[in-house]
């Protein structure tokens, strides 16, 4: 275990068991690509964060290597606060205008840099969100307390130092309206969503809830209209194990809204995402709860699902900070590559505080009646996400995750490609019957490179120049692996397992 896991991540295997070590440890054990973090500081994360004027401002510098660390910054403006201890920004900032600010972080071995940039202004999620959602693992069983054991699982795992953040709690946590803003309430098994927001606020974390604006949910549950002015609502009399059958389900948008009365109700409890759940997406509804967050007092991401048709994303895409492009992913090589590969359409509606998304990662995952990915296919999944400038919101159960999984996860150079700081999505730039090529562009005038194989047997996989639109000599360095390849010129190729990618950034 010591070879390729320290810090908090070897703690976090160690408590949860040696199972797990084993069953990695197997003759077909995956190649697991990215090398440990070194015990050194090294400040990973966005070099960009949106705040508006006045509201909370809440940022967890993420950072690995050895502990304790102490975090300092220059240049922080007035309002703001960094804790030494835990690497927490907070406070709030009341005029607009940006910020340029140099993070610190100590050990024992040595102090890490970094530029970070603090916009105030009318837009957040400057970076597309990473976090976890409920949904795909546990369904209609999510509660308040599972909620919890994933929070601690992020947090003591390592995720929270590569920048995952979010806690998303998904549908079947409503009850029926009431409290002093007659606002959606949680139900037995969500007793005190106030007290689970401190919790998770607490391991520097931060937490999203769900709704839509029909008056009941996919699953069952209260919505956000009604057909009476009071909010009442009945159980639907057609649902089986908390799921409706979706084809008797009477889903409609009622006459009473009372989208203001629920994001008031977020912002007091402290929710920072949420996602709307409801087809088709339109514009209507989404500004209608688009100025309920705007007023509510607090930052709330606000991300839209699904499967959104693209003559809306016009609209739909400058008020809202994420929208799903489209149905539900599989666990399985074709739902997932199909999903990932078909974003290129999208890609003139991505923009800083804007993404496509794709929907949920499925990495780590066993649903039901679903092959699962094999690990190449993996690597690909996250590859083409971060590419896609997507959302990384995970759907597995992180309190069992194993060591391959969790490497895939905190490799911060694949990682920056999705967080950069341009927030220009990348697209195909070559294909062939086996191969995809993809260039993305990035904020220091590099670009990254995914090679992809979509066929069962290796393949070479080669990209141009003239194809990527470049010139002259080219520094290449493998993401993945964390090494510099070499000058190349003219093109460049990689032998890609199947159903593989490999994944480049190339500068000169």
């Amino acid at each position: 275990m010591s070879s390729f896991l320290t810090g908090r991540s070897a703690l976090y295997f160690c408590a949860v068991g040696t199972a797990l070590i084993c069953n990695v440890c197997a003759a077909d054990s995956p190649e697991i690509r990215t090398p440990p973090p070194s015990p050194a500081p090294r400040i990973n994360g966005p070099d960009i964060f949106g705040v508006r004027p006045d509201h909370a401002f809440f940022y967890h510098v993420p950072a690995t290597g050895n502990r304790p660390i102490e975090f300092s910054a220059d240049k922080l403006p007035a309002g703001l606060n960094l804790n030494p201890t835990t690497g927490d920004i907070t406070g709030a900032l009341n005029t607009t205008g940006e910020y340029v600010v140099v993070l610190h972080a100590k050990n024992a071995l040595g102090v890490a840099d970094k530029k970070f940039k603090i916009v105030v202004g009318e837009t957040v999620a400057l970076t597309p969100p990473m976090g976890w959602n409920s949904w795909n693992h546990y369904a209609g069983s999510v509660s308040q307390q599972i909620v919890l054991e994933n929070a601690r699982a992020m947090a003591a795992s390592g995720l929270i130092d590569h920048g995952w953040t979010y806690l998303n709690i998904d549908d079947t946590w409503q009850s029926a309206r009431g409290g002093s803003f007659n606002a959606i309430q949680g139900n037995e098994k969500f007793p005190d969503m106030k007290g689970l927001c401190d919790s998770v606020h607490a391991m520097s974390l931060k937490i999203g809830i769900y709704s839509t604006p029909w008056t009941t949910s996919y699953a069952g549950h209260i919505g956000g209209s009604a057909e009476n002015p009071e909010g009442a609502w009945k159980p639907f009399t057609g649902s089986k194990k908390g799921i409706v059958n979706k084809k008797i389900m009477p889903f409609a948008i009622g006459k009473y809204h009372f989208a203001t009365n629920d994001a008031d109700q977020w912002a007091l409890w402290g929710i920072d995402y949420l996602k709307y759940d409801w087809s088709p997406i339109e514009f209507p509804e989404t500004s209608e709860m688009y100025e309920a967050l705007r007023h509510s007092g607090r930052d709330i991401v606000f991300s839209l699902s699904n499967n959104m048709n693209i003559t809306n994303a016009p609209t739909v895409s400058r008020i809202a900070n994420s929208w799903r492009t489209t149905g539900d992913i599989k666990a399985n090589w074709k739902s997932m590559s199909t999903h990932g590969f078909g974003q290129d359409k999208w890609a003139a509606f991505a923009s800083p505080g804007h993404w496509n998304d794709p929907d949920m990662l499925e990495i780590g995952t066993r649903e039901k009646n679903q092959p699962g990915l094999a690990p190449e296919e993996e690597y690909t999944h996250m590859t083409i996400w971060c590419l896609d400038s997507s959302p990384l919101l995970l759907g597995n159960d992180l309190t069992a995750m194993d060591p391959f999984t969790l490497n895939l996860l905190e490799n911060d150079e694949v990682l920056a490609i999705d967080q950069d700081a341009l927030g220009k999505q990348g697209v195909c730039v070559a294909r062939g019957d086996n191969f995809l090529v993809y260039k993305k562009e990035l904020e220091d005038g590099s670009i990254a490179v995914g090679l992809f194989n979509v066929s069962d047997a290796p393949a070479t996989v080669t990209a141009s120049w003239s194809g990527l639109k470049i010139q002259g000599s080219q520094n290449i360095r493998d993401l993945w692996r964390q090494k510099d390849l070499g000058k190349f010129r003219d093109e460049f190729s990689m032998t890609v397992a199947p159903h593989g990618a490999e994944l480049v950034k190339m500068s000169q």
